[in-house]
């Protein structure tokens, strides 16, 4: 068992219908009245049937008062990662310092080609995404200009900034052991689905990454994990609390697309996991030499 004694995050994820285009925005509203803690959208820009996650995240950020919001997760084969290092830094600052970033290497290949971004293996996406963190660490690190020569990604003498009011999070949604390494090295959490990653994998996953992580001279709860998870169902906290205790989940999120969803997992499913989760780690404390 591994609880990595992070403090619970709920939140929802929340499709950007262009058809109905303040849906997903009066949804962000509840959940933020309601005392969720995160809000995020799907981020495919090739889909005309979607609103754009950017726009929609700063929509959502001019009407919302607490709630953090992040893309579930930044396509960055279409978005160069200094100017989403930038988007991301004036959100925070205009927000109060509520932007975490999800970053992706970008699936959907041909999708992305007829757009205009590059068409890459999947080795190559990996490699283009761990440039995209160093990019992005460095512009949103206040200090000197920064010099940087990738293969995919280049900087000249570019000056970190706008300041923003707190240090956004890099949580990168990663499914294969070479991806699950790099996460390990550098990111700040793991943003996996459990379409991809269904439970019963958690544990072999999770060993990539504190191994990784551990070899790169981190502690492996310096690494938030959380969970994607389909549309919420009935009372699941015993399932959820279990997920903190047995695999370190410690922030999970929901694809919801009712008002009822919503206040069944602020009023019931989130309150009653945190419970559970404290009463367990009341027993067995969870080794906070390795949390954060």
């Amino acid at each position: 068992m591994t609880d990595y004694g992070h403090d619970l995050l709920f939140g929802v994820i929340l499709t950007p219908d262009a058809h109905t285009p303040t849906g997903a925005l009066d949804l962000a509203v509840l959940a933020d009245e309601a005392g969720l803690d995160l809000v995020t959208v799907p981020d495919h820009p090739y889909r005309p049937d979607y609103l754009e996650a950017w726009t929609l995240l700063t929509a959502i950020a001019t009407r919302t008062a607490r709630i953090r919001v992040l893309p579930n997760v930044a396509n960055l084969a279409l978005r160069p990662p200094a100017l989403l290092a930038r988007a991301a830094a004036t959100l925070d600052l205009l927000s109060g310092g509520r932007v975490e970033l999800g970053l992706g290497a970008g699936g959907y290949a041909d999708a992305i080609a007829d757009e205009g971004g590059p068409r890459r293996t999947p080795g190559e996406s990996l490699d283009a995404l761990s440039e995209a963190v160093t990019v992005i660490r460095s512009l949103l690190t206040p200090g000197q200009p920064v010099n940087f020569d990738g293969v995919h990604h280049h900087l000249r003498d570019a000056r970190p900034g706008p300041a923003h009011p707190h240090p956004i999070g890099l949580w990168l949604g990663t499914v294969g052991p070479r991806a699950l390494r790099l996460t390990g090295r550098i990111a700040d959490g793991w943003l996996p689905s459990a379409t991809r990653i269904p439970p019963h994998a958690l544990a072999d996953a999770n060993r990539v990454i504190d191994d990784a992580a551990t070899a790169a001279g981190r502690r492996p709860a310096d690494i938030r994990r959380l969970y994607n998870l389909p549309g919420l169902s009935g009372d699941v906290s015993s399932q959820l609390a279990a997920l903190t205790l047995e695999h370190g989940t410690g922030g999970f999120l929901f694809f919801v697309d009712s008002p009822a969803q919503i206040r069944a997992l602020a009023t019931t499913v989130a309150p009653r996991t945190r419970d559970l989760v404290a009463e367990a780690r009341a027993q067995n404390p969870p080794n906070r030499e390795r949390a954060r």
